[in-house]
């Protein structure tokens, strides 16, 4: 006699219900009518298996599709198939179009270790996956490039296979990824710039990658071995110097042809500024106006008026903005007086004024340059009718505040014409062209630059919060506490980021490394700025004995007038750098030679630290200090070194549980 089911057995198949009376009727065991049509579910897992398991290891069958949910690996939620894991099973297959792909509702599948190869097909359909095990097994071909469309994966796993070809560039966005492991297959090419904040686990070791690693806060925290056994690789996350290019500046920059080769950062915007994926292109050339008409005595008149404005401003506003165009101004002191006398004609002035900048613009608008990959976000035109503010004057010249109409805000540096008389047009749009390229998270990028008879304008990016001159040493009506000692390896750690990524990455020189020059960007990241300039300068005399902090950082060899500015002369301003971070001396007031007991001097000027601790980081940090300012140039450690030993001291203080991230920060 036939045992009926009851009603309880079929409401654990709930995507079946209708089908409870067909099914108890049945005995047990028995197949059901081969009428009826197989799940939707059921149908892709037999179409997976029939061509991935050629051992015949797993039991999915015709004869159970309906209880599918219930066959080895599967685990469904509300009868749709949401796990799938077959794990060490060799099935010896491969994985074909249009099997597991119509699993729809699938958020896990792993396959790992089953020696399955061929490619990967389509797997755009599993639009609800989050997590996928391909590693250990034999795929081949490219990397999928359906899984862009995956929104929703988390995990990715393609390890231990053999796949071939570059990893593409949208990597980058996928904007959840928490684990990337793509070790031991065969890719080539570069290393997209990751820097998806959710990534905890990412590894490419043992393949065929080239180049220099983006340097990005996200990779820049995995350790080596992530990177090893790419002997292609190279950068500053690695510790392994990259090939030099040819040169970027000077006489020795021209090929067999004679013409100036083509520096990779100049080669558009498929030249990817973190040291990847840099592609041969053409160069690329910038239309210039030939000839700049009535220039000379255009400023002259606009000079006069804008002075004159300028002040009637400041005087009936009690501001101390620039109007129109301050960067093509000179100090003038008769200035002041006429002012007076042209206050009541203050419309008229402004009429005037704008007249003049009209045909300014005009002549020049042509000689803008944006560097490689950026947009044109402003014209001449606009950066001309800027309001700006006088931010100070430095060794290579004037630098200003400017605020466009759009409400950009950019910072403007006007170059010491007298300085760089040496210099021809063609070595100035070669070189900052080269430098423009420059991309790190430590360095102000330069945007734009600009040159017209002696006028030369470099166009940087506006950093709120000041430099680190200022937080040093404060204001001059109150004097800066000594910064904790966390944040001092901080910042000496953002500078010997940037200083690295410029010696090693690009064979450059910062040449000119002071305090006033380390700006604080939005996060209070220190990012150097005003750098690799010095070539363009001609040779000059010592530092002058009038400016003693200035001289304090130049280097030993530095006062040889005929000296250029190298690596070790920028270790050496650096460890100066470091001894003013430490003692919020001014280098004026450091010794010449560290007495014997260098700590306890140290101490002696960081009395007011509040308590603040870390004898044995701060002796670190001295160290490293003094090893910088060694007088032999021979004798100084590379920026490369430097970077080592703080990013010891960093993970020596977080294995110690001792550094609180809100005290890594300077806030």
């Amino acid at each position: 006699m036939l045992k009926r089911r009851t009603p309880s057995h079929c409401s654990a198949l709930s995507f079946l219900a209708l089908l409870c009376p067909v099914l108890a009727l049945a005995a047990p065991g028995s197949p059901p009518s081969s009428s009826l049509p197989l799940p939707p579910d059921a149908s892709a897992l037999l179409a997976f298996k029939s061509k991935a398991d050629l051992n015949d290891v797993l039991r999915f069958s015709p004869n159970t599709s309906f209880l599918f949910c219930e066959w080895q690996g599967v685990l469904c939620a509300q009868g749709r198939a949401v796990r799938l894991v077959l794990e060490g099973l060799d099935l010896g297959g491969e994985l074909a179009p249009n099997s597991l792909t119509r699993l729809d509702q699938l958020r896990v599948l792993s396959l790992q270790n089953d020696s399955l190869a061929g490619p990967i097909p389509d797997l755009s359909g599993l639009v609800n996956l989050k997590t996928l095990f391909l590693g250990y097994n034999a795929f081949t071909g490219s990397f999928p490039p359906s899984i862009f469309s995956l929104h929703r994966v988390r995990t990715l796993d393609l390890s231990h296979n053999g796949f071939t070809g570059p990893l593409p560039s949208w990597l980058a966005e996928l904007d959840r990824l928490y684990y990337l492991r793509l070790d031991d297959n065969r890719f080539n090419g570069s290393i997209p710039p990751l820097n998806q904040s959710s990534l905890q686990t990412f590894n490419v070791s043992g393949n065929n990658l080239t180049g220099a690693i983006p340097v990005t806060p996200v990779l820049a925290r995995f350790k080596i071995s992530s990177y090893s056994w790419n002997p292609g690789l190279c950068g500053q996350i690695i510790n392994k110097e990259c090939n030099p290019g040819p040169p970027f500046f000077g006489a020795s920059s021209t090929g067999a042809s004679g013409a100036p080769p083509a520096p990779a950062a100049a080669l558009g915007q498929s030249a990817e500024v973190h040291g990847v994926n840099q592609t041969q292109q053409g160069q690329k050339k910038h239309k210039r106006t030939a000839v700049i008409l009535g220039f000379s005595s255009g400023v002259a008149v606009l000079v006069c008026s804008l002075m004159c404005f300028a002040v009637a401003v400041k005087k009936q506003r009690e501001q101390s903005r620039l109007a129109a165009s301050p960067m093509m101004a000179s100090d003038d002191a008769a200035a002041a007086e006429a002012a007076v006398v042209m206050q009541i004609e203050q419309n008229e002035l402004e009429e005037k004024v704008k007249r003049v900048q009209g045909m300014q613009v005009t002549a020049k608008s042509g000689s803008l340059v944006f560097c490689a990959g950026e947009a044109q976000l402003y014209s001449l035109e606009q950066l001309m009718r800027a309001s700006a503010e006088l931010l100070g004057r430095g060794t290579m010249g004037t630098t200003y505040k400017a605020v466009l109409d759009s409400r950009l805000i950019v910072t403007v540096k006007r170059m010491d014409a007298g300085k760089m008389a040496g210099t021809s047009r063609e070595a100035f749009e070669r070189h900052m062209e080269s430098v423009g390229g420059l991309r790190h998270p430590n360095l102000v990028p330069l945007r734009s630059f600009f040159q017209a008879r002696e006028e030369r304008l470099l166009i940087y990016d506006y950093q709120p919060n000041g430099s680190l001159f200022s937080l040093i040493h404060g204001s001059k009506s109150a004097r800066a506490k000594p910064l904790h000692w966390t944040s001092c390896l901080k910042i000496a750690e953002d500078v010997a980021q940037g200083l690295s990524y410029i010696h090693q990455a690009w064979r450059l020189v910062h040449g000119n490394l002071k305090s006033s020059n380390v700006l604080l960007g939005p996060d209070f990241e220190a990012c150097i700025v005003d750098y690799c300039l010095s070539v363009l300068i001609a040779p000059a005399t010592p530092p002058d004995a009038d400016d003693p902090d200035l001289a304090a950082y130049a280097a030993p060899e530095s006062r040889d007038p005929s000296h250029q500015p190298t690596n070790k002369s920028d270790v050496y301003a650096y460890g100066t750098l470091l001894l003013e971070l430490l003692t919020s001396r001014p280098p004026s007031q450091h010794p010449w030679q560290m007495p014997g007991d260098a700590m306890g001097w140290v101490r002696s000027t960081r009395e007011d630290d509040g308590g603040g601790g870390g004898d044995d980081r701060l002796a670190m940090l001295l160290e490293i200090a003094m090893a910088c300012r060694a007088r032999s140039p021979e004798q100084r450690p590379t920026m490369w070194q430097v970077l080592k030993m703080l990013q010891e001291i960093k993970e020596a203080v977080l294995d110690d549980s001792e550094l609180d991230p809100a005290q890594g920060t300077v806030c």
